[in-house]
C-alpha cells in the first residue's frame, strides 16, 4: 500500500471495473445446492442432547478420553461465546462417547482429535462423512435450528440460486473460482442490471466458507423472502495475498460482469470482507475511488503504512454511499485494528458508520453472519436512515490493552465479563496446558487450550457470568491453580463472575449477611478427620430453642470441603437465609474415605457428639436431616433404612444405585414410615444410573405413603446438578 494514496493514479485498465473490453475466460456451474450442515454418522440427537459415538477402532490412539496419556476428544466452537473448546470421549464398550447439550440454536463446527502418548495431536474423521468445510476438511458442521436463528435457516420456498464461477486469475496465472448468489427471479434479460456485492474471504478461508460457515445463501434467501434485501447479485471470492487489487479489479469483477447481468454503476457496486478481506475492501475503496459505492469492514483493518489525506477523504465521501464497520468483542484479533482504521478515516474527514462492538462473540462466524445480515440490508438501500449501531452493541472508545504477562493475579476478571487465566512459570517446559472446567452448556467439563507466552501459559474467555469451577491440566495431568489460596483441599478452584443471573444463589452475599464456616477436627472411624460447619449470620449459641441440623455428605473421591469449595454450599445457604427462604439451622459437612457401606458408626459415634458438644443443635429426630451426593446419597439411603428414627428429612443427590429398599413388614421399615417427614430426590437427566436409582427409591417410598419429591435436572453427574438440588432441598427442611 502506498504511504500517500493521493499519489495513486487511476489504473490504465480503469475501465476494467466498468466492464469494458476485457477478455476473460469464464465458466459457470449453475444451481450449486445451498450449503447445509453436512451429516456426521458419528453424531446423533436425542431430545436436547447431541451424542457423539466414535468406534474405538477408528481412533488413532485406540483409546478414549485424555485426562492422562492418550485418548480421543471432540473439539469445536462449543465453548463460552462460541470459542474453541474440547471435551473427552468416554469409553463405552467398543466406542468412545460424549454428549453435549442443550446447545443454543446456531451453527457449530468441530473435529475429532486423538491425543497420542507423546501428547501430539492427530485429527481424524469418519470415512463416511463428506467434507463440510473446504478450508478445514477435517471439520464437521452441525446446525441447531430454533426461533432465534430462523434468519439463517433454510427457506421453504422462494430462495435464490448459488452458482460457481470459474475465471482466469491474474494473481496466480491459473484458474480460480468464486461463488455467486443470484436473487429469486434473477434473469439475464432484465433491462435494469442488478446491483452487485463482492464478499472477500479472510486469510485461511476460502470463497466457499461464506456459504459453508457463513450460511450466506440462507441469510440472503431469508432477507429476500422477507423483502429486506435489494434484488442484488452477491459474489463470494478469495482475493488471495499476491496482488489482491489485480485479482479483484482485473479478474473477479470483469468475470462477473461478463457472466451476469450486473450493474457497472458505482452506486450499485459494493464490496465487503472479513479480516484480511475487509482490509482489502477498505484499501480497494480508497485506491479505486469511483468503483465501489458500498463498503463493509467485518473485523477489518488498514495496513500500517496507510495514510488517508483530506483530499482522498473528500473523494471517498463523494463516491461512497455506505462505509460501515463491524467488530467482535475484545477476543476479536482485529478489535484494535478496527478502532485504528476508523480513527484514521475519521481523522481525515471520511464519513463512516459503526455497527458497534458485538458484546457476545469475537472474531468468529457467529459475529460475521450477523454483520452480513446487517450490511446486506443496507447496501443499495437509500431509504435506510438508521445509521447507528445494532441493538445491544457497545461503543468502542479506545483500543484494548490486555494485562501485561506476569502482571495479574488470575483469574483476572474485566468489567465486561472477560476472564484471563495465566499460569506462573512452573510449567514453562510443558507441552500443553488446558483450562478444564464446567464451561459446557449442561455443566459438563470442557478443556480450553492455553497459549504459551514466554514462560507462562495464558487464555482469555468470555464474556461469562455466574459460577464455575475449574483446574489446570498440564500434559494431561490435573493440577490445582498454584495461585489459589482459598480452595486448599480440592484440586478445583472457584470462579464467580458477577453481573448476570445464571447462578444468583451462588454469589457471595454482603459480608454482614454471611454466615460462618468453621472446620472441626477429630479422630474417628476414618482416622484423622475434619468437618465443615455452617451457621447462620445471627447464630446464637445461647438461644433457648436448639437449632435444627442437617448432616450433608460428599461423594466418592471427594472430601469434607467439597460442598463448600466446589459446591458453593455456604453461598447457597447465605442467600436463602438472607431471602428468608430457610429456617435458621446448622449444616454439618462431614468426610469419609474409601467406599464404606455404612457411615452410621462414625456419624453417630463421633460427628454428632462432636457437633452437639460445640453447637446448640437439637437432638430431636424431627429436627434433624441427612443428605448426600452421589455415593453420599447411596449412604444416606442406607442410613435411612438401616438406622431408622434418627432423622426426619432425607435428601439424595444422584445416588449411583441403591442396594436396599424399604420393607414395611419389618419393625425398622415401620419406623421409617412413622418417622420420615419427607425424602427429596435429584438426578441429572443424562445420569442414567442415578435416574434409575431415584426412580426405584421413589416407587418404594410413595407406595408406603412417605412424602417423596423427585426432580430431574438437565445436566450430568456433577455439581451443576447438585447445587440446583441443594437450592431446592434446603427450603423443604424443618
Amino acid at each position: 500500500m502506498r504511504n500517500d494514496l493521493r499519489a495513486r493514479k487511476p489504473r490504465a485498465a480503469g475501465a476494467t471495473a466498468a466492464g469494458l473490453a476485457v477478455a476473460v475466460a469464464i465458466s459457470i456451474v449453475t444451481a450449486v445446492p445451498a450449503v447445509a450442515a453436512a451429516p456426521d454418522p458419528w453424531e446423533s440427537q436425542q431430545g436436547i442432547y447431541h451424542y457423539f459415538t466414535v468406534p474405538k477402532s477408528q481412533v488413532p490412539s485406540n483409546a478414549c478420553g485424555n485426562s492422562t496419556g492418550a485418548g480421543a476428544e471432540i473439539e469445536g466452537n462449543f465453548g463460552p461465546s462460541k470459542s474453541w473448546a474440547a471435551m473427552g470421549l468416554d469409553g463405552n464398550g467398543a466406542n468412545c462417547v460424549a454428549n453435549i447439550g442443550p446447545l443454543e440454536p446456531g451453527l457449530y463446527y468441530y473435529q475429532y482429535v486423538a491425543t497420542m502418548p507423546d501428547r501430539s495431536k492427530v485429527v481424524f474423521r469418519s470415512p463416511d462423512s463428506p467434507v463440510a468445510v473446504t478450508s478445514h476438511p477435517d471439520w464437521n458442521t452441525l446446525f441447531v435450528p430454533g426461533p432465534e436463528v430462523t434468519w439463517m435457516d433454510d427457506v421453504a420456498t422462494g430462495g435464490g440460486t448459488v452458482s460457481e464461477l470459474t475465471y482466469d486469475s491474474p494473481g496466480t496465472d491459473g484458474r480460480r473460482s468464486a461463488m455467486v448468489w443470484t436473487p429469486p427471479g434473477y434473469t439475464a434479460k432484465q433491462a435494469h442490471a442488478y446491483p452487485v456485492l463482492y464478499l472477500l474471504a479472510d486469510e485461511g478461508q476460502s470463497a466457499r466458507e461464506w456459504l459453508e460457515l457463513g450460511r450466506a445463501s440462507q441469510v440472503l434467501d431469508n432477507l429476500a423472502v422477507d423483502g429486506d434485501l435489494a434484488a442484488m447479485v452477491v459474489v463470494m471470492a478469495d482475493a488471495g495475498d499476491a496482488d489482491f487489487r489485480a485479482e479483484v479489479v482485473d479478474g473477479i469483477v470483469p468475470a462477473v460482469q461478463s457472466a451476469y447481468n450486473v450493474s457497472d454503476k458505482v452506486k450499485e457496486t459494493g464490496i465487503a470482507g472479513i479480516g484480511r478481506g475487509a482490509s482489502q475492501a477498505l484499501e480497494l475503496a480508497a485506491g479505486e475511488p469511483g468503483v465501489f459505492g458500498a463498503v463493509g469492514s467485518l473485523s477489518g483493518y488498514l495496513s500500517e503504512d496507510t495514510h488517508v489525506t483530506p483530499a482522498l477523504a473528500r473523494k471517498l465521501n463523494a463516491k461512497t454511499d455506505l462505509l460501515r464497520f463491524y467488530v467482535g468483542n475484545t477476543l476479536d484479533p482485529h478489535y484494535n485494528g478496527t478502532y485504528e482504521a476508523m480513527q484514521e478515516l475519521k481523522g481525515a474527514g471520511v464519513r463512516l458508520e459503526f455497527d458497534g462492538v458485538h458484546p457476545e462473540t469475537g472474531g468468529v462466524w457467529d459475529t460475521w453472519r450477523e454483520n452480513l445480515r446487517d450490511f446486506a440490508t443496507r447496501a443499495f438501500q437509500p431509504s435506510v436512515h438508521d445509521r447507528g449501531p445494532s441493538a445491544g452493541h457497545l461503543a468502542q472508545t479506545e483500543p484494548y490493552a490486555a494485562p501485561a504477562v506476569g502482571s495479574i493475579a488470575t483469574p483476572h476478571i474485566d468489567a465486561d465479563g472477560m476472564v484471563t487465566f495465566e499460569t506462573g512459570t512452573q510449567w514453562a517446559d510443558a507441552k500443553d496446558v488446558v483450562l478444564w472446567g464446567d464451561w459446557a452448556p449442561n455443566g459438563q467439563w470442557f478443556r480450553i487450550p492455553l497459549t504459551k507466552e514466554g514462560d507462562r501459559w495464558r487464555t482469555t474467555i468470555g464474556p461469562i457470568d455466574g459460577y464455575y469451577y475449574w483446574r489446570y491440566e498440564v500434559d494431561g495431568v490435573g493440577s490445582h491453580d498454584p495461585q489459589d489460596t482459598t480452595n486448599v483441599v480440592n484440586m478445583e478452584s472457584q470462579l464467580f463472575v458477577p453481573g448476570g443471573e445464571r447462578t444468583p444463589l451462588l454469589a457471595d452475599v454482603p459480608a454482614d449477611q454471611a454466615g460462618d464456616v468453621s472446620t472441626l477436627s477429630y479422630t474417628g472411624a476414618f482416622g484423622a478427620s475434619k468437618v465443615k460447619v455452617w451457621t447462620p449470620v445471627d447464630y446464637d449459641p445461647n438461644r433457648a430453642e436448639a437449632y435444627p441440623v442437617l448432616y450433608l455428605y460428599h461423594g466418592y473421591g471427594q472430601n469434607y470441603a467439597s460442598w463448600t469449595e466446589v459446591g458453593r454450599a455456604s453461598q447457597i445457604l447465605d442467600n436463602l437465609y438472607a431471602r428468608g427462604d430457610i429456617r435458621p439451622m446448622v449444616v454439618v459437612m462431614p468426610g469419609y474415605t474409601g467406599a464404606p457401606f455404612d457411615i452410621w458408626g462414625d456419624l453417630a459415634g463421633n460427628v454428632m457428639p462432636l457437633v452437639s458438644a460445640q453447637y446448640n443443635v437439637s437432638d430431636d429426630a424431627s429436627e434433624r436431616a441427612l443428605a448426600g451426593l452421589s455415593w453420599g446419597g447411596f449412604l444416606t439411603n442406607g442410613a435411612m433404612l438401616n438406622h431408622p428414627g434418627n432423622f426426619a428429612y432425607f435428601g439424595m443427590f444422584s445416588p449411583p444405585f441403591t442396594a436396599a429398599s424399604l420393607d414395611p413388614s419389618t419393625p425398622g421399615g415401620q419406623t421409617v414410615i412413622a418417622t420420615t417427614k419427607s425424602v427429596t430426590l435429584y438426578a441429572g437427566d443424562v445420569d442414567a444410573g442415578a435416574v434409575s436409582a431415584i426412580n426405584g427409591v421413589e416407587a418404594g417410598l410413595t407406595a408406603n405413603g412417605i412424602p417423596t419429591f423427585k426432580t430431574i435436572i438437565p445436566g450430568p453427574h456433577g455439581f451443576d446438578v447438585w447445587w440446583q438440588g441443594l437450592s431446592d432441598f434446603l427450603p423443604r427442611l424443618f
